[in-house]
């Protein structure tokens, strides 16, 4: 009796997928990582009327609006890096919760801009967590 080969692995679609999965990640951080700059701290560095109005509305002053905005470039920065990325992830994630509990306990808005920070903040908590590896490796350099 001779015995019949085993049949091919399923490697290569793995391969394949997990690559898929990495491009489809660091799209995510890339749009992220851009928005955080350019559309939401580049906004409260600048002055922006909006940005200005919310800040003045919350009771603080001008040096708050201005930490937030480099916390906000610096961690969409640290999205584009890659030995970064998680780190940027998980503290951008504590900023929408401290963005969430200010929209919902301290502005006087619709709840339905609690939306934005809760689906930001998943989304951060997401590269955080899949890029978790990275964040202690930081530290033992």
């Amino acid at each position: 009796m001779t015995a019949t080969p085993a049949p091919a692995t399923t490697a290569p679609a793995t391969t394949t997928s997990r690559g898929k999965g990495r491009i489809a990640l660091w799209a995510l951080q890339i749009v992220l990582g851009l928005f955080m700059i350019i559309g939401s701290g580049a906004p409260k560095l600048f002055g922006e009327a909006t940005a200005v109005q919310v800040f003045t509305e919350m009771g603080a002053g001008d040096w708050f609006r201005i930490a937030i905005g480099v916390l906000e470039v610096a961690g969409g920065i640290g999205l584009l890096i890659p030995r970064l990325a998680g780190l940027a992830g998980a503290c951008l994630t504590a900023l929408m919760v401290g963005a969430l509990i200010t929209q919902v306990f301290i502005l006087d808005s619709p709840a339905v801009y609690a939306i934005t920070p809760i689906v930001l903040g998943a989304l951060f908590a997401l590269i955080a967590s899949l890029r978790r590896a990275e964040i202690p490796a930081l530290f033992h350099r």
